[in-house]
């Protein structure tokens, strides 16, 4: 039975306690969904949230520069996930959510230096009409004809788990992968192609090979059951998106009021240690903060980053330890800055650029963020958001700020014809962020979950398990508190 623990001892009859590690999107959503859960229930439970940090929210960033509105962390969710839309309606602010503008609804790839539109109704990985595929630039006949076999390219008769790289080449060809899918998929994941897990990050792709034998079948089927949103533009799926009107963090900034009125909140408390409780009149754990303070707990909700939570937990499993710390991360940086439509040559006619490796640029992608959403920059002017470094770059995240701001203006310049002066230019650096996920990683996360559940009222969230999107994000959170409340109601009932 999970006894009710407090700092010092007190009896059974006190609201238990949890500890919720990490104050980001996952650390922030576990706490709003334990704290609703236990209010509508009618049990009492004492949440603390630990957060080492000065503040709250986690790598999402909205703030004022000037007239200019700004993200420096996601700057929209996908909707067709439905955790972040059903946090927003519980938040209040559902009727808040802006979609994409459909003027701009479509992306560029860099080809031989020049921007070049994604064909249309390409998604990705499949293309869903033909004829953009066949009149586009980016691939030279022998691989458009190469794509078109890709209709009578057999199933996958192995059990062998997939890389994207394999499964794109083995379907589409080698001009394909390099030319349009890696920069595409590689612009959301700052990730290898050869290493990324297709089951893990974009699984409904196999879905279509094992239902429909073939990709652009598959596409060109499911594109007229659709509505125009879903399958309208090119390259990610635009028209799916949706950011509130002030930005990621009128999300961040509702949910965190949300979470204060329910929990205990202790910013600029890093925790140093966690250990169960060696009692055997109780289960517990004993939550120990850097400042040498340590109090007791019925359950821990961990919301780090992997490796970070294998260090906390080495103490006690070295497998669930090594398990987690086994999971790669990607360090980046984006350049945020904006400019005068006047000074650029190009339109910036669309919601990006992505830029494929074999470019031999310096950059992974160009977001021309305010083409996106109204009210995010002032008239005759645009925000342009650059990434850099990644899986296959990271050297580039070693530059100072100068040097990388430097970089990026050589790049833009060139790619974009961006001169005369930034209105303002700032940096936004993500050290060991991107969770990477590699072939193997669902086996991973299954042991990571498996050897997890030997300890009583212990649980994880986060980003690097089952999805690095904010819905994913928010979904791990409240999955999380979940399995914690049902483990204290089965002990506690």
């Amino acid at each position: 039975m999970l006894a009710p623990m407090n700092t010092p001892p007190t009896d059974s009859a006190q609201a238990p306690r949890i500890a919720i590690i990490g104050g980001g999107l996952s650390g922030l959503a576990a706490a709003h969904r334990l704290g609703t859960l236990a209010k509508d229930a009618g049990r009492p439970l004492q949440i603390v949230l630990f957060e080492a940090g000065d503040d709250v929210g986690g790598l999402v960033g909205t703030k004022r520069v000037g007239d200019y509105l700004v993200e420096t962390g996601a700057d929209s969710f996908i909707t067709n996930k439905p955790w972040a839309i059903q946090l927003c309606r519980e938040l209040g602010i559902e009727d808040r959510l802006l979609p994409t503008d459909p003027t701009f609804r479509r992306s560029l790839v860099l080809h031989d230096g020049k921007p070049v539109s994604v064909p249309e109704g390409f998604m990705l990985l499949a293309p869903a009409k033909l004829w953009p595929v066949l009149t586009s630039p980016i691939f030279t006949l022998r691989g458009k004809l190469r794509m078109a076999m890709e209709y009578f390219v057999g199933r996958n008769g192995g059990e062998a788990e997939e890389s994207l790289a394999s499964f794109v080449r083995r379907r589409f060809g080698q001009e394909a992968l390099d030319r349009l899918v890696q920069p595409l998929v590689g612009g959301i994941y700052t990730s290898d192609p050869e290493k990324l897990s297709l089951t893990a990050t974009l699984p409904r792709f196999l879905d279509m090979e094992r239902d429909h034998g073939s990709l652009i079948r598959a596409s060109r089927k499911t594109t007229g059951k659709q509505s125009g949103a879903e399958t309208e533009g090119s390259g990610a799926r635009y028209g799916l998106f949706a950011a509130p009107e002030k930005g990621i963090s009128e999300l961040a900034d509702t949910l965190a009021n949300a979470v204060h009125k329910l929990t205990e909140v202790r910013t600029a408390t890093p925790v140093s240690s966690v250990e169960p409780l060696a009692s055997s009149e109780a289960a517990g754990w004993q939550v120990q903060m850097s400042n040498g303070h340590s109090e007791q707990f019925a359950a821990v909700i961990f919301a780090l980053p992997a490796y970070k939570t294998g260090d906390l937990v080495a103490g006690f499993d070295k497998e669930l330890a090594g398990a987690l710390q086994s999971i790669e991360y990607a360090s980046s940086a984006i350049v945020v800055s904006g400019h005068q439509l006047k000074d650029i040559a190009h339109p910036l006619d669309a919601f990006g650029l992505v830029i494929p490796a074999i470019e031999n640029r310096k950059i992974l992608a160009v977001s021309f963020a305010s083409r996106k959403f109204p009210g995010r920059a002032p008239e005759g002017r645009i925000i342009l958001r650059t990434f850099v470094g990644g899986a296959m770059q990271p050297e580039l995240c070693q530059l100072d700020d100068e040097q990388l701001k430097t970089l990026v203006r050589e790049e833009l310049a060139d790619i974009l014809g961006v001169g005369g002066e930034e209105d303002f230019s700032l940096i936004a650096r993500f050290d060991r962020a991107m969770p990477q996920y590699h072939v193997g990683h669902l086996d991973r996360v299954a042991q990571i979950e498996s050897q997890a559940a030997t300890h009583a009222g212990l649980a994880l969230a986060g980003n690097a398990f089952h999805g690095v999107g904010i819905p994913d994000t928010v979904h791990s959170g409240r999955n999380a508190a979940e399995k914690v409340f049902e483990t204290l109601l089965k002990a506690c009932p």
